[in-house]
């Protein structure tokens, strides 16, 4: 865990946090908000939204990421994810399988309500041999 963040990495937090509000999360009440920054400095927000069905919930990260690539944006930098509870709300395996397509090492802030911010590498820290373009050939 770290303490010491950027003015960049405390704004990005803050975009998260305000994205959390926006979840639809009536069945868990666990509601997450992302913000991803492409590396020219474009932030792309999103928050979880879930589905009495469950598997077609999505998570905030794959909100945020799907938009960016509409966007042109291939390119990213840096993702803060904020969830409830105390401390560190990371993404889970898809989410970090998708960001591994495109940033290996993204580096990833972690956070909940209140606690301790993450602060993580994606391929090195949350992902370590992930399976990616290079595995393929490409």
């Amino acid at each position: 865990m770290t303490t010491a963040l950027s003015d960049d990495e405390r704004a990005l937090l803050e975009v998260a946090r305000a994205a959390r509000e926006a979840a639809y999360a009536p069945y868990s009440g666990f509601k997450v908000g992302a913000a991803l920054r492409a590396a020219d400095g474009t932030v792309f927000n999103g928050a979880n939204v879930e589905n009495a069905a469950f598997s077609p919930t999505i998570c905030a990260e794959r909100v945020a990421l799907p938009a960016a690539v509409v966007a042109g944006h291939r390119d990213f930098v840096a993702l803060a994810v904020v969830g409830g509870g105390d401390g560190p709300c990371t993404p889970c395996g898809v989410c970090r399988q998708m960001l591994y397509e495109f940033a290996p090492d993204l580096i990833v802030l972690a956070a909940g309500e209140t606690g301790a911010v993450g602060r993580y590498v994606l391929g090195s820290d949350l992902l370590p041999e992930g399976f990616g373009p290079r595995r393929l050939g490409s």
